[in-house]
């Protein structure tokens, strides 16, 4: 009786490989399962541990490799083993083709999460690096991956199919005649979303901002694909689109670096005229005597129908607008009670009024304050 020796049955056939390529095959497989899991956690660990003590995220090579190890899926690391250990068989044509379907599908998916997670860091580290940037990025975020995502997930599908032997160029030929048909169905919703993305590289204003818009003013809540959504100063929520406020003349008073505040007062004809020169240096005295403000000017600039008219200028040093208003009101206090302890008096605009007698006759009447 012949006992086959041990080189013998390595090399005996089985399903059209041998015993030694199915050893070889199943080995590597199993091997690669087992290493490349270990090494995504012991890689994704490192990361969360390094966020839990509490330290600051560097946004550096190393941070992004954990971000990616944690985004890493395990059908993908099943693709990989199985890429792996089919390198050492020959398998049958059905089976290498969904084996190689497979394979390609899970890869090219991996890369785009990979390419997703990798812009999402770069805004992260963009927003780390730059606090001011901050309120413009957070509107933004969701339009720069919205197209991120659409450029990624299209590219990927495409190579994907160019891998699995699918010829793309007719099929491109053909989305381009299709896109310009969906282009002029949907030409409103492409004008919105080509403008969002205007919105998110001009990065005219974020979210917080005070926005004025044509005839409507609010503060912005979110900055969509379509629309812009502010919330109005009476409460309401105002959607505008995105290609309508592009058009538009915006101003953003959440850029404002400090506030220009201007404002009038008419005196009486009867005055002295040495009060009125003291007018100016007292209403200074006034003005810088309240907090974050900067004077600018106080002057007799006209004679008005009723009365001398002074124009101030200052300026305060904080875009709030309540700061202003506390301002102007404490600045209105302190001017009134200075002139009554001048004994300066306000101009009030006259009219004349005229009655008519029994006899039709029309006499002047005396002058009356308006009401």
């Amino acid at each position: 009786m012949n006992i086959p020796t041990l080189q013998a049955v390595w090399h005996s056939p089985f399903l059209n490989n041998t015993l030694g390529e199915w050893t070889l095959g199943v080995i590597t497989f199993l091997v690669t399962l087992t290493v490349l899991p270990l090494i995504r956690r012991y890689i994704a660990a490192r990361r969360r541990r390094s966020i839990e003590q509490g330290r600051e995220q560097s946004h550096n090579a190393v941070e992004l490799v954990g971000l990616l190890a944690e985004r890493t899926r395990r059908l993908f690391l099943w693709s990989v083993a199985l890429y792996l250990g089919s390198r050492y068989l020959e398998l049958p044509p059905r089976i290498e083709r969904a084996t190689t379907f497979v394979i390609v599908t899970m890869f090219w998916f991996q890369v785009a999460l990979w390419a997703m997670a990798a812009v999402r860091f770069s805004i992260d580290a963009k927003r780390a690096r730059s606090d001011a940037l901050d309120t413009v990025l957070s509107g933004s975020i969701d339009v720069i991956l919205f197209a991120a995502g659409l450029i990624i997930w299209s590219m990927a599908l495409l190579l994907a199919l160019d891998n699995l032997g699918v010829q793309i160029k007719p099929l491109l030929a053909g989305l381009g005649i299709g896109g310009i048909a969906i282009a002029l169905a949907v030409q409103t919703v492409l004008s919105d979303l080509l403008a969002s993305m205007t919105i998110a590289l001009d990065k005219p204003f974020g979210i917080g901002d005070s926005l004025a818009v044509d005839n409507m003013q609010g503060t912005v809540e979110h900055i969509g694909v379509k629309s812009t959504r502010l919330r109005s100063i009476s409460g309401e929520q105002i959607i505008v689109a995105n290609a309508d406020i592009v058009k538009a003349r915006v101003r953003n008073y959440g850029r404002m670096v400090d506030r220009r505040a201007v404002f009038q007062f008419s005196l009486s004809y009867d005055t002295d005229v040495g009060a009125l020169a003291a007018i100016p240096a007292e209403v200074r005295r006034i003005v810088e005597g309240q907090p974050k403000t900067r004077f600018d000017r106080c002057h007799f600039l006209n004679y008005g129908d009723s009365g001398l008219q002074y124009e101030v200028v200052y300026f305060v040093t904080t875009p709030d607008y309540i700061a202003y208003a506390d301002i102007q009101q404490a600045i209105n206090l302190a001017i009134l009670q200075k002139f009554r302890e001048l004994s300066v008096q306000f101009s009030a605009p006259t009219r004349a009024l005229v009655y008519i007698d029994n006899t039709g006759a029309s006499h002047p009447a005396a002058p009356a304050a308006k009401s």
